[in-house]
């Protein structure tokens, strides 16, 4: 047992350091003052950088990706996209919205920025859907998704007898017909990651799927899914996460993982707090009672937004990893 002087040692080893920053100073030695500034959100960051270049580092750790469909909206569509390209991640897990965003804007539809306060009785008689801040032309969503939907899936079942095909399965075969580079599902289809969307039905491109099923023989296997997750996290040596938001797809991370004795590695990002009792909220550090994330594991619990906190982080990791 520590000597409460030994306990007093070790909890003032690290001072707090000003720092200063200057038009040469970089993503990679911001992260660097980061650490040792004191303050919360940056030592945060600094903590995250550090465990995903770690976990990204090690050749047999199965690194998961989970995140809403809501930033597949804004630029972070991009940047996920890069990161898939960059032989980073092995299985992405996400909503049915996700889909949505990737192929509207995949085959065309454009977004645009707007405000959380424009009027949205005058939205609707304009036709045009308020995300958040993000304005999507009713042209740019539904109706779109639902044309590249039943195109997509028609053009896949005609080259092939099966009729029952697995969610993660048939995200592949659309990935492997997009050609936009900053497609999600192009991406993940090109380099190998696996798509897995628990929620799909929640979504105009399950909608469409339902819709194009009634005329069709065509039919979803759920647990076809739920098989193949199985296998990996049963089989892995070593799991990490990083968690962008929360809701199903941070739930059915951490709950898959539970099977294997938790992750090895997490990093989660949301704006949700914990007082408001949801999952969204909940720090990883929950996690660890569930058996979801091991007791040893590496973790930390961002909050703020993304939009702002993973290009940091993913700059700061591709500086240590020379990427």
């Amino acid at each position: 047992m520590k000597s409460s002087e030994n306990i007093r040692k070790e909890l003032l080893k690290e001072s707090v350091k000003d720092y200063k920053v200057d038009k040469d100073t970089t993503i990679a030695q911001l992260i660097e003052f980061f650490k040792e500034s004191g303050g919360f959100t940056c030592v945060d960051i600094a903590k995250a950088v550090d465990i995903l270049t770690e976990a990204y580092s090690k050749e047999n750790c199965i690194n998961f990706l989970s995140f809403p469909a809501c930033i597949i909206a804004t630029g972070l569509r991009g940047l996920l996209a890069d990161l898939i390209k960059r032989d980073l991640i092995h299985v992405i897990i996400t909503t049915g919205g996700t889909i949505d965003h990737d192929l509207a804007r995949s085959f065309g539809g454009k977004y645009y920025s707007g405000s959380f306060d424009l009027d949205d009785v005058m939205l609707k008689d304009l036709n045009i859907h308020r995300l958040g801040n993000v304005l999507v032309p009713l042209e740019n969503y539904g109706p779109l998704i639902e044309k590249v939907t039943w195109q997509l899936v028609g053009e896949i079942s005609s080259l092939t007898s099966k009729s029952v095909f697995g969610v993660r399965e048939l995200l592949y075969e659309i990935g492997k017909r997009i050609s936009d580079e900053n497609s999600i599902l192009a991406q993940a289809a090109k380099h190998g990651v696996r798509v897995y969307a628990p929620g799909i039905l929640d979504s105009a491109f399950g909608t469409s799927l339902f819709t194009y099923s009634q005329l069709h023989n065509f039919k979803l296997d759920l647990f076809k899914d739920m098989k193949e997750l199985a296998d990996i996290v049963w089989e892995a040596k070593c799991c990490s996460a990083l968690m962008i938001g929360g809701g199903i797809s941070k739930h059915h991370t951490i709950w898959w993982n539970q099977f294997r004795g938790g992750l090895d590695y997490a990093v989660y990002i949301t704006t949700a707090i914990e007082y408001d009792g949801s999952l969204s909220g909940a720090r990883l550090r929950e996690a660890i009672s569930w058996g979801k994330l091991k007791r040893n594991a590496k973790h930390v619990t961002i909050h703020g937004e993304a939009t702002v906190i993973l290009p940091l982080i993913l700059a700061g990791v591709y500086a240590r990893l020379s990427l």
